[in-house]
């Protein structure tokens, strides 16, 4: 697998998460060496000192550090469930609530996930904060099956990680809140077969082997564009 692009991943990273979304839908080869954050491999940290995931290091020697990167790297190549062509909105538009959830988002998430990381944040405001974007989420989708249109595309796939997350803290709490819409959303999205194809349980790679080839297997990926239909 020397000829392919080498992705570092850490299955239940989100970062991670959509970044193998993007390379399976777009069909795009790899070889896949799943980390273990607490023992990063020296490769890893080679290619990027930074030391997250994920990283895709292309053949040519260029390193790819950031998931969207990747998504859009891959997305570019080959993009058959038109993840790039929203049928309402645009690129521009995705890429800015994409910066929503990564930035103020992320930020709230962390703090309503891992409370005794940030004893200094007040807990009630944080999931004020988190609740009012994911209402906000809920508001898009009262006339559309996906955040801009018709099919899944870059946003939902970049932002359903991050969402998963938040419902994971309290499955009675998210369950309780009033988003049926966005709820649909998300339990679909869980229920798809792309994102099944994405978690396959893998071992810790070793460093001085090969990795897995992935996509791990064939997917009708012209259906992939109706993710979460």
């Amino acid at each position: 697998m020397s000829a392919l692009p080498v992705l570092y991943s850490f299955r239940r990273c989100p970062y991670a998460m959509r970044a193998r979304l993007a390379l399976a839908v777009s069909g795009q080869a790899c070889e896949l060496r799943e980390v273990v954050l607490r023992a990063k491999p020296a490769a890893l940290l080679a290619a990027s000192p930074k030391g997250t995931v994920p990283v895709l290091v292309l053949p040519g020697g260029q390193v790819l550090e950031q998931s969207l990167d990747i998504m859009q790297w891959a997305l570019q190549r080959h993009d058959p469930a038109q993840w790039l062509a929203p049928s309402a909105g645009t690129l521009d538009a995705m890429r800015a609530l994409i910066a929503e959830c990564d930035g103020p988002f992320k930020q709230t998430l962390d703090r309503c996930k891992y409370p005794n990381r940030y004893p200094e944040a007040d807990p009630e405001a944080e999931r004020a904060q988190a609740l009012a974007w994911l209402g906000a989420l809920d508001a898009r989708l009262s006339d559309q099956a996906h955040l801009f249109g018709t099919h899944a595309t870059l946003a939902d796939m970049a932002i359903a990680p991050f969402v998963r997350q938040f419902a994971g803290i309290d499955a009675d709490e998210w369950k309780a809140q009033p988003w049926p819409r966005l709820q649909d959303w998300l339990a679909r999205w869980q229920a798809s077969p792309l994102l099944a194809s994405v978690m396959h349980k893998l071992p810790a790679w070793v460093e001085g082997t090969e990795g897995v080839k992935f996509p791990h297997a064939d997917v009708d990926w012209a259906l992939a564009g109706s993710v979460g239909s």
